[in-house]
């Protein structure tokens, strides 16, 4: 699983602002995103609904205009309690059902349900803009599977890959009194917004990204969560930009437990 650019980063710097727990970027190149977050703060109101009757089925979602919706996928066997559900965000020019396809069989075989929305645009808004379509959009998809699964709000779960990544890093922060767990692969930055609980954090990345170098990224992200004390596993491998089967294995398996 890949996720091709125009060009790389040319420049990126973690800034965590002195006396708080806000965390931000000041970035060039082809991941800009000046002023990110200044027009929302990322927040999503959709709560898990407890006593929800499970009527959900796997497919797409209908509530986009045009090309632009997301998939939902139920877990095949059912499961006594709420489900484990994770959030997962495609990176650029992707879409949801293309990375349900990498994920999917693996997270069924867990017995967790996977969201995979699309971004409303080429990429997630505040990655070169502010919070805000992509984070209304996403709460009425949660908003609709809510209503619709029995999900276990302690194994709810927020990720992606590359600038899907980022977003699910940003909005995981903002958001850690609904997802008590993030899952970030190849991550390249984080925007800033006011932090909301302390969810804990999974980080992956391949030492050779040619993408989203890691030396700028995860390199820089990790340590200062760690040093805002958020509870971070982190896991680097030899490749590329890329979602290795084994590393996505066992951040399904952290998720769960």
């Amino acid at each position: 699983m890949t996720d091709h650019r125009d060009s790389q980063i040319t420049r990126r710097q973690f800034v965590a602002a002195g006396g708080s727990a806000f965390l931000s970027f000041t970035f060039a190149g082809a991941c800009s995103a000046s002023g990110a977050a200044a027009a929302g703060d990322g927040r999503l109101a959709a709560r898990p609904r407890k006593g929800a009757a499970t009527s959900l089925e796997s497919g797409p979602l209908g509530l986009g205009g045009g090309d632009r919706d997301g998939v939902v996928q139920v877990p095949s066997a059912s499961r006594d309690g709420g489900v484990p559900l994770l959030v997962f965000l495609h990176g650029a020019t992707q879409n949801g059902a293309g990375i349900l396809r990498r994920i999917g069989p693996a997270a069924d075989a867990l017995g967790i349900a996977v969201l995979a929305p699309d971004s409303r645009q080429r990429t997630w808004d505040a990655i070169s803009g502010n919070f805000g379509e992509d984070v209304e959009f996403l709460n009425r998809t949660l908003e609709h599977v809510f209503t619709r699964l029995a999900v276990d709000p302690a194994r709810l779960a927020i990720g992606g890959f590359s600038d899907g990544a980022s977003y699910a890093l940003s909005l995981g922060l903002a958001n850690g009194d609904l997802f008590p767990k993030v899952v970030a692969c190849s991550p390249g930055f984080v925007m800033s917004a006011p932090p909301q609980g302390r969810p804990r954090i999974f980080v992956s990345h391949g030492t050779a990204d040619q993408i989203l170098p890691i030396d700028q990224c995860s390199r820089i992200i990790v340590p200062r969560l760690r040093g805002l004390r958020y509870d971070v596993t982190y896991r680097e491998f030899e490749g590329r930009h890329e979602m290795p089967a084994d590393i996505l294995s066992e951040a399904l398996r952290w998720m769960t437990a």
